[in-house]
C-alpha cells in the first residue's frame, strides 16, 4: 500500500492501477479513492490509472490542522506524482476534485498533459451557488433525509429505483466517506467553499475538456460554460438529463468520449 508524504508531513494513500500512460483520477469533496470504483477499470484499460484518498479520508493521514485548502490539495497530488516517479500526467477531477484539478494544471503546467474538469466550478464570485432549496435539503436534522436528499442530487430517480430494486442495500461511493472525523469533514467543506481559481484559469496550458451533467442542481450545470469560456481553447461535454455523478450513472454516455480526448497525440 504506497504512501507518499507531503510537504507538511502527511500521508497521502494512492494507488495505481493498469498500464499506458499516467492518468489521476480525483475524487469530489469529502470522498476517497472508491469514488471511481465503478468506472476506474474502463480507464484502466487504456492507462497507468492513479488514484488517491484526499487528506481526512480513507488511508490517508487527517491531521486537524489548517492544512486543508484546493491548492494544498493540488500539492498533495504533486506528491504522489513524485513518489510514483511520474513526471507528467493526464488529470481527471470531477466536483472538488475538478476544483483540485485547476490549480494543477494552472500553477505547473509542466506536470498536466490533459485536463478533464467534471460537474465543478471555478468558485468564488464568480462560481455559480447551489440553490437555497439544496442547501436547506442538505442541512437537515434527520440523516436519513440527508442521505436521501444527497442521492437525488447525484442520480436520477429512475436510476436509482433500479439500483434500489436490483441490490437492496448497495453501498453508493459518492456520499463521502463515513469513516471521516467530523473536523476533516468541515475542513472539506471549507476547503471547498473557499475555492476560487477564476484568475488562474487563464494561465492553462493544457488542452481541457469541462464536462457536466444538464440537470445537476447540487453543483449547477451554469458553471461548465463559464469553465469553458475562461480556460483558453477549452471545450465541453453535456451529459443530457444527468445529475452530479454523471461519470457513474452515464458511464456509457461520457466515459468514452473522455477517453478518446484523453488518448489524442500530444499538442505541439
Amino acid at each position: 500500500m504506497p504512501f507518499a508524504k507531503a510537504a507538511d508531513g502527511a500521508a497521502i494513500h494512492y494507488q495505481l492501477h493498469g498500464s499506458g500512460a499516467p492518468l489521476v483520477l480525483l475524487a469530489g469533496q469529502a470522498n476517497n479513492h472508491h469514488w471511481w470504483d465503478p468506472v476506474r477499470a474502463e480507464f484502466a484499460a487504456c492507462f497507468t490509472v492513479v488514484d488517491l484518498d484526499h487528506r481526512g479520508t480513507g488511508e490517508s493521514d487527517r491531521p486537524d490542522t489548517d492544512t486543508y485548502s484546493t491548492p494544498n490539495f493540488a500539492r498533495d497530488v504533486l506528491a504522489v506524482l513524485d513518489h510514483a516517479g511520474i513526471d507528467r500526467a493526464h488529470v481527471y477531477g470531477t466536483s472538488m476534485g475538478g476544483r483540485i484539478a485547476q490549480w494543477m494544471a494552472a500553477d505547473h503546467p509542466e506536470r498536466v498533459d490533459r485536463l478533464v474538469l467534471g460537474c465543478t466550478s471555478p468558485g468564488g464570485k464568480h462560481g455559480v451557488e447551489r440553490g437555497p432549496e439544496v442547501r436547506a435539503a442538505l442541512t437537515r436534522t434527520d440523516p436519513d433525509a440527508v442521505r436521501r436528499a444527497l442521492l437525488e442530487l447525484m442520480y436520477t430517480p429512475v436510476w436509482l429505483a433500479d439500483q434500489e430494486l436490483a441490490r437492496p442495500g448497495r453501498e453508493f461511493h459518492t456520499l463521502g466517506d463515513a469513516t471521516m472525523p467530523a473536523y476533516a469533514r468541515r475542513r472539506h467543506l471549507r476547503a471547498s467553499a473557499r475555492h476560487d481559481a477564476w484568475d488562474a484559469l487563464v494561465r492553462i496550458k493544457a488542452p481541457t475538456l469541462v464536462v457536466h451533467g444538464t440537470d445537476d442542481a447540487f453543483n449547477p450545470t451554469a458553471n461548465a460554460p463559464l469553465l469553458a469560456a475562461r480556460i483558453p481553447d477549452a471545450r465541453t461535454l453535456l451529459v443530457p438529463g444527468a445529475r452530479h455523478a454523471y461519470f457513474e450513472e452515464f458511464a456509457d454516455v461520457a466515459t468514452e468520449p473522455v477517453l478518446a480526448f484523453l488518448d489524442q497525440p500530444a499538442e505541439p
